[in-house]
């Protein structure tokens, strides 16, 4: 009960910070300009600042070898989830220009925005290794495999069409700070005092600039817009129940040994809501952006009432 109440306080919390950048935004506070901004400030600089700070403070040598075990874990949960999730397109049969829209919501989760904040929020600082853990393998995912579901699932494009893969997208800068990050930890060089405080002081605006953004997100959608097909109830199960169902399956059946600390927030981030920049990569390809839009809007305000009960069985 204690575990409930907990995550309950702390979507709560979530959901206010949320509220304040939808209302903001909905009054016109905050313009476009600010969107853009803000989301380049998260992703480029505060993130991987943080990141590299967490690592070097949270992180050892020894525990680095540890987590590869969870790497694994991790990238297993994905690939059957990929599997699943394509099953259920061709059984159900989804039709062109949603397929790679359900595909990436019922695999790929928005780690950043929102698995981010709430994983600190439940678990505190010293869950944020176990998250890059996640993070790592979601964000290999989505820009590997992820992206390449959504091109395919092009309705205008000629398949005789081959494009070229952009590897660049492998590379965000937040995880570009967390391979810099492995550098500087394996080999020992020192980091002075001043420069980690400078980079902590940045890296904490990530939590609540990202709950912000999120608001900003919804407000653009609009809540009104929040409807229930069959093809969006699909794609909802598939992220809230099958995806973390997945990932608690393979750590009871080959985690007996891993910390409960480490288990629980690759649960919890199997379960984050569907990827804030899938509409936009669905509108590149010429898909069903309201589809898109609608899942991933449906996604964002059911997880306040999925994490709590997510708790509760972990």
């Amino acid at each position: 009960m204690n575990a409930f109440i907990t995550s309950v306080q702390s979507v709560v919390e979530i959901v206010l910070v949320i509220a304040l950048g939808y209302i903001l935004r909905r009054n016109g506070k905050l313009g476009d300009s600010f969107k853009g901004n803000i989301s380049y400030l998260i992703m480029n600089i505060a993130l991987p600042l943080s990141i590299f700070v967490s690592v070097l403070t949270y992180l050892t040598r020894a525990k680095l070898l540890n987590l590869s075990s969870g790497l694994v874990f991790a990238a297993a949960s994905f690939a059957v989830s990929y599997i699943l999730a394509y099953l259920i397109t061709k059984i159900f049969k989804i039709r062109v220009g949603r397929r790679g829209t359900f595909i990436n919501m019922f695999v790929n989760a928005n780690t950043i925005f929102i698995g981010l904040p709430l994983n600190q929020a439940l678990f505190g600082a010293k869950s944020m290794p176990y998250f890059l853990i996640y993070y790592v393998m979601n964000t290999i995912s989505t820009w590997a495999i992820g992206v390449f579901f959504i091109s395919a699932d092009d309705p205008t494009k000629d398949k005789s069409d081959k494009q070229a893969f952009n590897w660049k997208k492998l590379l965000p800068m937040p995880l570009v700070g967390f391979l810099i990050s492995l550098v500087f930890l394996l080999l020992a060089i020192p980091v002075p005092a001043w420069v980690t405080t400078t980079f902590s002081m940045v890296g904490g605006i990530v939590t609540p600039m990202s709950l912000i953004y999120i608001g900003i997100i919804l407000a653009d959608a609009g809540l009104k817009s929040i409807h229930f097909d069959r093809d969006s109830i699909l794609a909802l199960v598939g992220r809230f129940i099958i995806a973390p169902a997945v990932m608690i399956t393979i750590l009871k059946l080959f985690g007996g040994n891993m910390p409960q600390l480490e288990s629980s927030t690759l649960i919890i981030q199997a379960a984050a809501p569907g990827l804030a920049v899938l509409p936009i990569l669905v509108g590149q390809s010429h898909g069903d952006v309201e589809y898109a839009t609608n899942v991933v809007t449906t996604s964002t305000v059911l997880f306040i009432i999925v994490v709590p009960i997510l708790m509760q069985i972990i």
